[in-house]
């Protein structure tokens, strides 16, 4: 078959033409991508500025979480300009945000485990039960909170050993917070004897109690009777000191009681007095 010089030459013009009306359209549209992709990146960073900024001058709010949501909100924001981008080209962004939807719910699966220790992060560090330098009892783990992170916090105990706790499981636990009130109420009890006088016994431990700069004034510290054992009269003081006082005001008084009971002639039983004296009485019978 001959092939007819105007009818190729048509044909070459037609594509030509084609080929022309393509190159402007894709141009445009790449020309449109690009500007896109320089204004989302620009509003991209303003905005995670914006609300960084805005959020650290929240009282109360912390600022890791500063951090994460500003970062939230600037990939948010990339995300959706390169669905745009793509739509500049033609790409059906419905599957492209159904695909992106069924990619999320697979690492939301596969990462169950991490995305609760974010939730409970965020939940830590919004709530605040603890913060950085309180003693803290959550479960079975006890320390002095170091990092309260997104995924895990550190705590160091009192013998300085690292604890790493996930979030989730300190989250899903009561509590105990041995700083946030900023004071702690102590009980020191000692046994005396029965034929010792308890109000010299109240009096001496009352007057270490006053006498000791660390022990608040209100409430005022009491002496009482606390229990009547087989072999002693269980004494007791009771009084409020600060957080950061507790433990040496706790082991001061109580060597200065031991101290002053012997210079007042208060009888300290030996726990071991009365199983002792029972088992003589046994092998004498």
């Amino acid at each position: 078959m001959e092939l007819d010089p105007q009818s190729a030459l048509l044909t070459i013009e037609a594509g030509l033409a084609q080929l022309s009306t393509l190159f402007v359209s894709y141009s445009f549209s790449a020309i449109g991508a690009v500007i896109l992709l320089i204004v989302g990146y620009i509003v991209a960073g303003l905005a995670e500025r914006s609300i960084f900024a805005g959020l650290k001058h929240v009282r109360g709010f912390d600022l890791t979480l500063c951090q994460f949501f500003s970062k939230m909100a600037r990939y948010a924001i990339l995300a959706l300009v390169i669905v745009m981008v793509l739509g500049q080209f033609g790409v059906q962004t419905a599957s492209i945000i159904a695909a992106i939807g069924a990619i999320g719910l697979a690492v939301g699966l596969a990462l169950q485990g991490t995305l609760q220790n974010i939730a409970a992060g965020i939940m830590l560090l919004a709530l605040r039960p603890f913060r950085v330098g309180e003693y803290v009892e959550i479960g079975a783990v006890a320390g002095t909170a170091e990092e309260i992170g997104l995924f895990a916090t550190r705590l160091r105990t009192i013998d300085g050993v690292y604890i790493l706790a996930p979030n989730s499981t300190l989250w899903n636990q009561p509590v105990r917070n041995f700083t946030r009130n900023g004071v702690r109420r102590n009980d020191i009890t000692i046994g005396i004897g029965y034929e010792d006088d308890i109000d010299l016994a109240h009096k001496t431990l009352l007057g270490l109690a006053t006498a000791d700069k660390r022990v608040n004034k209100e409430p005022a510290p009491t002496a009482f009777v606390a229990a009547l054992g087989d072999s002693a009269v269980s004494v007791t003081l009771r009084y409020w000191t600060s957080a950061s006082d507790f433990l040496s005001a706790k082991l001061d008084l109580t060597k200065r009681a031991k101290l002053a009971f012997d210079d007042e002639g208060i009888s300290i039983p030996f726990p071991q007095q009365e199983v002792v004296y029972r088992e003589v009485q046994s092998a004498k019978s």
